[in-house]
């Protein structure tokens, strides 16, 4: 077998090879890259993905929003539009979703500031929560312990915590599983927590808490309840999805939209890629393919500098350049291959350090994997064509 790779190896890794330690610093090179694209590109992922916890988690068949609104957190309509959604024709319910942000002190450090007396200090960048409030007779969010636990909502101040809330939010999990019930404050006032529930946290917003709307009106006042963040309106069976929309759209004024679920994600991953924040990540993936190209373009450029004699030896013999540029092109490739493997290792390694220190859900996504793979296959790619410009001048009488 040995004796059979000798003859057979390709030319492009056995130059490859020859310098051992060149190879080793070519591949750490790329792998760099890699993990610079893998890094930027997860995060982009999980900055869209973050964004749609919500949507994604919704209970309906159709969605009202104000269309004037840039994303659902950031905009309501009047509740009005919800009753006149609610008569149309194929319509079965029509339920109000209420999202708010509010303050939110960390109960161990509640405790400390009551048993010293010392007032609260000033925080210039409080935490804060994303309140999703409704009403516990018309449950819109799919998700099952909540709506095991919707009894509980009754109580005064009551709120479910979700247990995949940053770690700053403080350790409510903890206190709830010992003693059964949180108390803390929120916006300066008294709220329990009488439940847990997963649903996770974002780039954007620390933790959510779900509570009832008559909840919502000791924190934001009985008028808020006359303007909706979304309507969740669920059909009747066998309704025809399209043909409610058309009636809807036909009784509704255009202030209003009317989307599905996969349109309300897709709206919401649209407002954000609007933001600066999508922007810096693309552009930093965009660095490390820079970053990738410049290297493996020097490996190679070096490794055609050192052989041109070789090569113009062989082109003095017939060789046509198209073979020869084969050669370059096939190093390139290989070392694709090498550096993606380490580098997808590291990156994932990265990922889990990132969930960890973050909170924030971020997986190594098979789409990820192979953009990231194709665009190291692209990166050396054009290394090699670059590289190819010495390669193609070389003459045989300049050489020798």
């Amino acid at each position: 077998m040995r004796t059979w790779w000798q003859a057979h190896k390709p030319l492009g890794w056995a130059q490859l090879t020859h310098r051992k330690m060149r190879l080793l610093v070519a591949i750490t090179g790329v792998a760099f890259a890699n993990i610079l694209i893998f890094t930027q590109l997860g995060l982009k992922d999980m900055l869209f993905d973050g964004v749609t916890l919500v949507p994604d988690h919704l209970e309906g068949d159709l969605f009202l929003t104000s269309a004037y609104a840039p994303n659902i957190d950031l905009g309501d309509f009047p509740k009005i539009y919800l009753y006149q959604a609610n008569a149309v024709e194929g319509v079965r319910s029509a339920s109000p979703l209420y999202i708010g942000f509010s303050n939110w002190v960390n109960p161990e450090e509640l405790e400390q500031s009551e048993e010293s007396n010392a007032p609260e200090e000033f925080q210039l960048f409080p935490n804060s929560v994303k309140i999703l409030a409704f009403n516990p007779r018309q449950p819109v969010i799919a998700i099952e312990a909540v709506n095991q636990q919707l009894d509980r909502l009754s109580a005064p101040s009551a709120v479910l915590y979700d247990r995949l809330g940053q770690e700053k939010l403080g350790p409510v999990v903890e206190q709830f599983q010992a003693s059964g019930i949180v108390s803390t404050l929120m916006s300066n006032q008294r709220v329990y927590v009488v439940g847990l529930f997963d649903l996770g946290s974002t780039l954007f917003d620390n933790g959510h808490i779900v509570m009832s709307d008559w909840s919502y009106t000791q924190w934001f006042g009985k008028e808020v309840l006359e303007k909706v963040s979304v309507g969740c309106l669920t059909l009747e069976p066998g309704a025809d999805l399209e043909r409610v929309r058309s009636r809807l759209r036909s009784t509704l004024p255009p202030s209003i939209k009317i989307l599905d679920q996969a349109e309300l994600s897709v709206a919401e991953q649209a407002f954000r890629a609007s933001l600066p924040n999508g922007k810096v990540l693309n552009f930093g993936a965009a660095m490390g393919f820079v970053v990738g190209i410049v290297i493996v373009y020097q490996v190679l450029y070096t490794d055609v500098s050192e052989h041109l004699p070789e090569y113009a030896t062989l082109k003095a013999m017939g060789y046509a350049d198209r073979t020869l540029l084969a050669v370059v092109l096939q190093e390139a490739l290989i070392l694709a291959v090498l550096g993606f493997i380490p580098g997808y290792a590291a990156s994932y390694g990265v990922y889990q350090l990132l969930v960890m220190l973050t909170r924030v859900p971020l997986t190594m996504k098979t789409t990820v994997a192979v953009q990231v793979f194709g665009l190291t296959l692209v990166m050396c790619v054009i290394s090699g064509a670059i590289a190819m410009n010495k390669l193609r001048a070389a003459d045989p009488a300049d050489v020798f």
